[in-house]
């Protein structure tokens, strides 16, 4: 075997410079869509593979980055219904995974977040963080605009409720 290797295809070069700038700007929203580092990066390298796999397609896209999100939506909201909503451990952790540099608010409105359902989490991430309009939303999630604005003001309501309300503390 040899150290080189065989130049890559512009194929390749222009997925590998796509995944250079999705990385940073898509990385956060599998944060808020998962709730946890490990997970979104993980849930981030799946659906780049899937990216990947059609990438001589989607580089002749306007934005490709529309089909990574809806990719993200569509593995997380996959992989939440493989498994059960509760996680059950044999002991309890002694500290929470390292979640970045954050502040207390983030810590309480994460936690918020991660007591949506993973439909209503989809849709304020998308619709809140992303700045998506409720038709796209729509779009990316495969539903009608009324479900988006439903789920939406659903979501709005509890985070409000939990947001406002003076007992509701972050377990750690």
């Amino acid at each position: 075997m040899t150290d080189q290797q065989e130049p890559h295809s512009s194929a390749d070069r222009s997925y590998v410079a796509f995944v250079e700038v999705a990385w940073q700007r898509h990385i956060r929203l599998a944060m808020l869509l998962t709730g946890d580092r490990w997970r979104a990066e993980e849930l981030l390298q799946d659906s780049l593979v899937k990216v990947y796999e059609r990438w001589r397609r989607l580089s002749r896209l306007d934005d490709p980055h529309a089909y990574l999100r809806r990719a993200l939506v569509n593995n997380h909201t996959s992989a939440w219904r493989r498994r059960r909503r509760e996680s059950l451990v044999g002991e309890v952790p002694d500290r929470a995974a390292p979640s970045g540099d954050i502040g207390p608010d983030a810590v309480v409105l994460r936690a918020a977040l991660m007591s949506l359902t993973a439909k209503q989490r989809a849709v304020v991430v998308l619709r809140h963080y992303e700045d998506l309009t409720e038709r796209e939303v729509a779009r990316v999630l495969g539903c009608s605009q009324g479900t988006v604005k439903s789920q939406n003001a659903r979501a709005l309501d509890k985070l409000r409720h939990l947001l406002d309300e003076p007992t509701y503390q972050v377990s750690r």
